[in-house]
């Protein structure tokens, strides 16, 4: 039987992108669900490659493979004027074999981004990545406003899904209703997963 597991797949550059994928990564867990975080190595303005094929530290680098086999996708990055940051674009672009043979059709995906100031276009951001997914075929799951921190929050945290905003707290550290959100959110997505594959 294949293995079924949520793919968290991430850019981060302060490292706040980084820190939702590990609250969501530790929701969905919770919950017995297996995790691959992957990030995207940056890009070059030169046409050569300057990172090496793989990191030095942290997470790998995402593989097709990866994303072939994954049970559910949550997208994660910074928001860049309103949009997501090249890096993650540049990757997601090269996956039009993937869109070609309706690889990510019906599986669960959810989005989560950071940005500098509260009002720096998250929402389209997330939007963005969202776009992405439904072009896949994939069914959305967003953070609904039963979970309660969505409610309280005066930072981060969107029904379209998991966020963060540094300059709340001048730093890329979480704030406790900005992670119990992408916690949640990671829990969401599990439950989902585990629901849909134990009907297949």
């Amino acid at each position: 039987m294949t293995e079924k597991y949520l793919l968290i797949l991430f850019y981060s550059a302060s490292g706040a992108v980084k820190n939702l994928a590990h609250a969501l990564a530790d929701g969905a867990e919770e919950l017995g669900l297996d995790v691959k975080i992957r990030t995207v190595p940056k890009v070059s303005p030169n046409t050569e490659l300057t990172d090496p094929s793989v990191p030095k530290e942290g997470e790998t680098y995402c593989s097709k493979e990866d994303l072939l086999n994954c049970s559910g996708l949550a997208l994660g990055s910074p928001t860049r004027f309103g949009s997501m940051a090249a890096p993650m674009k540049h990757f997601l672009d090269s996956t039009g074999d993937l869109w070609a043979t309706h690889a990510l059709e019906d599986i669960p995906g959810c989005a989560f981004t950071s940005t500098g100031s509260m009002h720096g276009g998250q929402e389209v951001t997330l939007m963005n990545l969202l776009t992405y997914q439904l072009h896949h075929g994939m069914v959305i799951v967003g953070s609904p406003y039963s979970i309660e921190e969505i409610n309280k929050t005066q930072s981060g945290g969107t029904p379209y899904g998991p966020s963060h905003v540094e300059s709340f707290n001048s730093s890329p550290t979480l704030t406790p209703d900005e992670y119990k959100i992408a916690h949640k959110t990671g829990m969401r997505m599990a439950k989902i997963i585990q629901k849909l594959n134990a009907k297949s």
